[in-house]
């Protein structure tokens, strides 16, 4: 597993190399935002941590820019611990966030439990824009729900045959609520399931991946038709 990590500090860079080479993983290393897009687009890439101030291009820019490009999971690293810039990482397409200063043994686990996740979903696998998405299959196990349907051998999601780039998170979540049309989760239910019982992280991720799917889904995100929330209890899909 190849991991790349992000920050204008070098001797953070070199820490965190120093201790996941320990662990067995394989560390490329790159210093503004700008080199970090390069060397997603370049392959080969598992995970990437990512800080939020550099130089040249920011964090935020190249979670961005590397989400148009791949699916790759990002760590977010950086700084600032308030809650909206939390939210603003996840809007970006994070899919966690690790405040300064942190514990190794915190970045270890976390790395381990996103890794783990994206192996078996085959999230990590790059996806450009510039090759044609493949066809999803009729029937073929398709999940149809209204103008949404998801292909699971692909784990594309297209919006009236318009594909739509989702995050390996954001289409497990939907995916489940999809196949469960009318089931109400709750966010602690969906934490455990899609994220996983180990995931250290904040509940309100779950909220926060709730809101980008009806920014990409719904026709009218502030009044969503089918992912709908039921007060005090949880989250569901109406068909």
């Amino acid at each position: 597993m190849k991991i790349l990590v992000v920050d204008d500090e070098r001797t953070i860079v070199k820490g965190l190399k120093f201790n996941l080479e320990n662990d067995g993983y394989e560390v490329e290393c790159a210093y503004d935002g700008a080199a970090a897009v390069e060397a997603v687009r370049a392959g080969g890439i598992d995970l990437v941590l990512l800080d939020l101030m550099m130089p040249v291009m920011d964090g935020l820019e190249a979670c961005a820019k590397i989400r148009e490009i791949s699916k790759v999971p990002i760590i977010m690293l950086t700084a600032r611990g308030e809650d909206t810039d939390k939210i603003i990482g996840f809007e970006y397409g994070a899919d966690d966030y690790i405040t300064k200063p942190f514990n190794v043994m915190e970045v270890k686990v976390r790395v381990r439990a996103i890794l783990r996740r994206a192996a078996s979903s085959g999230a990590s696998a790059p996806q450009t824009r510039e090759s044609a998405p493949p066809e999803p299959e009729e029937g073929g196990g398709r999940v149809v729900q209204g103008r949404v349907a998801l292909d699971p051998n692909t784990r594309n999601a297209f919006l009236e045959d318009e594909e739509v780039q989702l995050t390996a998170k954001e289409y497990d979540l939907i995916e489940l609520m999809m196949k469960n049309p009318g089931r109400v989760y709750s966010r602690e239910n969906l934490l455990n399931v899609v994220w996983g019982y180990e995931y250290p992280g904040d509940i309100r991720t779950v909220d926060v991946h709730i809101r980008r799917l009806r920014m990409k889904l719904e026709r009218d995100p502030a009044n969503p038709e089918h992912i709908l929330r039921k007060w005090g209890v949880g989250y569901y899909f109406k068909p």
